[in-house]
């Protein structure tokens, strides 16, 4: 069937939608209620208080464990540990592993689908041309499914754990007493063994469940996906038409429409991927672990008043608190500067994609009301980095981003305003998403000099192009000669 978009979509095979919403309805009354939350499909599911569901990796977990302690006790076992390559701290066997006995449709894309994808990302980025001064990307379109999806953002997000999984066991170690340490000291191997095996069973239940939800290769900002390629999953994207009574074509669009503008920014910005990455890096190695709550704590056991009576009520008491170790940060700015990028690089593509979209899809601003929603319901940035990397940022200020970005256009309009990407120096700042009139007023402090140059170029080339004076005109002596 041919829409009005001039491409075909590949959800208009009634057979095909009946038995996909009969696999849908089955997998709701499994334990999901998405009718609950008309939005549902723009979230992330990261399960009960965002703990993950390991009852299902147990195996892997004691199974590589095992092997561990066996081969820990082989014949030359520890001669050979000096030639070994550094331990990964991370399993990410476990991982991809975990994550895809997760996915609840590993079906592949079809042909239909990769038509769809191409002919709606060519559409979008013909439009976008008219609201942003960054070109197109270029990219390939590429129409995923869950697993492919897992596979091609999973090299940046082992850049993006590795080093928050390794300098937290580093500051479990430096966290543990001294005469722990002289202990323990030969079983820390083992111990980081353990550890790598946990981190890598958390990290696929949470991969497991962001690529049930993904709608594209980076969602929410985060360049997880390859350069080069406009990821759309359209398996996932399918429900949202049936959700939001939108046709399923204006729903493919608006979506491809935000991934081929988040790849306009980190095509022709180069500085910004390694600028968000970085972030994470420098906040990781400033890792530690407090544990002076749980020190408090003991103290207030009282163990050597020897007192039965004393120490079972203080014990009762802590029954209900959290005695796990708080992670901090000594470079708690570097979060912080993650938060402002991710807030302003989401903030800029609402704005683009509204204008580029606006008059010409009448479902763009319930859409674009539905992606906040998704932000606030739980489908975030800040979620998926707390469930995946460890960082507990705080709620980017996406809203807030974009209002500026609007103000920004209306002042200065889209050129200037997109000449901000030009260097780091020049994006606004945190303090500007809470006061952009402050930032509006940098960008009006520029425009009187770049006009007053283009003036002077434009009186200088009239100047240029102005004949001489004739025979006639040049002034004579006396004797009505030409003067010299």
């Amino acid at each position: 069937m041919v829409n009005g978009f001039g491409f075909s979509f590949p959800n208009d095979d009634g057979d095909d939608r009946d038995r996909d919403r009969d696999d849908r309805d089955s997998d709701d009354r499994g334990g999901r209620d998405d009718q609950s939350n008309p939005f549902g499909q723009f979230g992330f599911a990261f399960g009960n208080g965002g703990g993950a569901n390991f009852s299902g990796n147990l195996g892997d977990i004691l199974g590589q464990f095992g092997e561990m302690l066996s081969g820990m006790g082989a014949p030359g076992q520890q001669g050979q540990q000096g030639d070994k390559p550094k331990q990964d701290p991370v399993n990410y066997d476990v991982a991809l592993r975990t994550a895809r006995r997760s996915i609840k449709d590993p079906k592949g894309a079809t042909a239909n689908d990769r038509t769809a994808v191409t002919e709606s990302t060519r559409l979008a980025n013909l439009w976008l041309d008219d609201a942003s001064a960054l070109p197109d990307s270029g990219a390939r379109p590429e129409a995923w499914s869950a697993d492919d999806w897992l596979t091609n953002t999973l090299p940046t997000w082992k850049r993006l754990v590795s080093p928050v999984a390794e300098h937290m066991d580093r500051a479990q170690l430096d966290a543990m007493p001294e005469q722990a340490r002289e202990i323990f000291g030969p079983i820390t191997q083992m111990l980081g063994h353990f550890n790598s095996m946990n981190f890598g069973a958390r990290l696929g239940q949470a991969l497991g469940d962001l690529a049930n939800q993904a709608l594209t290769g980076n969602d929410f900002g985060l360049p997880v996906a390859p350069s080069g390629v406009i990821g759309i999953v359209p398996k996932n994207i399918e429900p949202i038409s049936d959700q939001l009574s939108v046709p399923g074509q204006e729903v493919l669009v608006y979506i491809s429409a935000r991934e081929a503008a988040r790849q306009r920014l980190f095509t022709h910005v180069p500085w910004l991927v390694e600028r968000i990455v970085s972030s994470v890096e420098e906040y990781s190695v400033g890792l530690e672990l407090d544990t002076s709550h749980i020190e408090e704590q003991i103290r207030n056991l009282d163990l050597e008043s020897g007192d039965p009576a004393k120490i079972q009520e203080a014990m009762q008491g802590m029954q209900d608190m959290d005695m796990s170790p708080r992670v901090t940060s000594r470079n708690a700015a570097a979060a912080s500067r993650l938060e402002t990028l991710l807030a302003l690089v989401e903030g800029w593509v609402e704005v683009v994609v509204e204008d580029a979209l606006g008059d010409r899809i009448p479902s763009t601003s319930a859409l674009t009301e539905s992606w906040a929603r998704r932000r606030a319901t739980g489908g975030s940035a800040e979620h998926a980095f707390n469930n995946i990397v460890g960082i507990e940022l705080g709620a980017p200020k996406t809203n807030e981003a974009a209002d500026l970005w609007r103000r920004a256009t209306n002042a200065v309009g889209v050129d200037r305003r997109d000449k901000v990407w030009d260097h780091p120096d020049f994006l606004p700042t945190a303090e500007h998403l809470d006061n952009p009139a402050a930032f509006i007023d940098t960008l009006l402090d520029d425009a009187p000099d770049a006009q007053f140059d283009e003036e002077i170029a434009k009186l200088e080339e009239m100047l240029a192009n102005e004949p001489g004076p004739s025979e006639d005109d040049r002034p004579k002596d006396q004797d009505g000669d030409e003067e010299d």
